[in-house]
């Protein structure tokens, strides 16, 4: 049978409409009992689409425990279909943290769950569903147990459960699986992505499961439904084109950022070799210099021989062959 893709918001928020369907997911997800969900007003959110969708539905949900306690918590559930900031979905836990209307009557706050159902993978993370709980220690890094769960402490953590749909892979071997298994994009239709192929059969006999696919089926044959689920594509893909065009960029911005590291690296090795150039220059000069004084010196001290030789009589010829000099040299000297 054919039923639409919950990916898309719309669908998503059609689905999650019903509340048997919703106990049912949130059940499935924070395997517990969820007796009564109720949607938080003004709390379905197609965030202004400047950057990539987050879409948010916020319950208050009542849970009965195995002791057949009842509770309320919140749960606030995200889906997104393409890879997000993580600090939006911070931005919007500090929303809930600071909002007055999740204060119970004691002062303290609604407990709280935060479901993610990601259109992306998480790093190398295989797992398709995370369960992120936390713990209390002491100093030593020993669980403490005694006088919890505290409402004070659970009013200032809260757990999490992460749902990788791209790592659900048809498998069924749980209730989570089951419920799960209509978000599994492997049985995406070949020729409308909007659409979802589904064996109805393994579902045959389950009450609450066959309830989803009728209303999935009802959204599919829905023309409006199906328009709308168009101008989503039509959005993402522009999206995508945007944000492929802003990678391409910021890519040839750092490809020119290190080619003009790479060039003053060049320009300061160059730079660095002129002064070693001119340092060596500087060197030859003083050497010649040098040369050249001691030449001077050397002359000034044949001069001096020269004449002192010329005083006790000596010819210029015979000067010459005693010092192994030209005689014209001699001569030049002498003058």
């Amino acid at each position: 049978m054919k039923i639409a893709n919950p990916i898309y918001d719309i669908v998503f928020k059609y689905l999650m409409e019903d509340e048997r369907i919703a106990r049912t997911i949130l059940s499935a997800l924070l395997k517990v009992d969820v007796v009564a969900v109720e949607v938080r007003p003004h709390e379905y959110s197609d965030d202004t689409r400047d950057t990539l969708s987050v879409f948010r539905i916020d319950f208050g949900a009542t849970i009965r425990d195995d002791s057949g306690k009842e509770k309320l918590i919140l749960i606030e559930l995200q889906k997104t279909w393409l890879e997000t900031e993580t600090l939006r979905f911070r931005q919007y836990l500090g929303v809930h943290y600071s909002n007055p209307k999740n204060m119970l009557n004691d002062g303290n706050a609604l407990p709280m769950v935060a479901v993610y159902l990601l259109g992306h993978k998480v790093g190398n993370v295989e797992e398709p569903v995370l369960y992120v709980n936390h713990q209390s220690l002491d100093y030593d890094g020993n669980v403490v147990t005694v006088g919890l769960p505290d409402p004070f402490v659970d009013s200032l953590t809260h757990n999490s459960i992460i749902v990788q749909i791209p790592r659900l892979h048809g498998r069924i071997n749980n209730r989570l699986d089951m419920v799960l298994s209509i978000f599994d994009q492997t049985r995406k239709d070949e020729e409308d992505g909007r659409l979802l192929s589904i064996d109805d059969r393994a579902y045959k006999g389950d009450a609450d499961m066959e309830h989803i696919l009728h209303r999935l089926t009802m959204a599919a044959a829905d023309t409006d439904m199906r328009h709308r689920m168009n101008v989503e594509d039509e959005y993402f893909s522009a999206i995508e084109k945007r944000d492929t065009e802003i990678l391409f960029r910021d890519h040839k911005i750092a490809e020119q950022k290190t080619q003009l590291a790479e060039q003053k690296s060049q320009l300061a090795e160059q730079k660095t070799q002129l002064a070693e150039q001119k340092s060596q220059l500087a060197e030859q000069k003083s050497q010649l210099a040098e040369q050249k004084t001691q030449l001077a010196e050397q002359e000034d001290m044949l001069r001096n021989m020269i004449k002192l030789l010329l005083d006790a009589g000596k010819s210029i010829s015979e000067i010459a062959k005693s010092l192994d000099k030209d005689p014209e040299v001699v001569k030049r000297l002498s003058i």
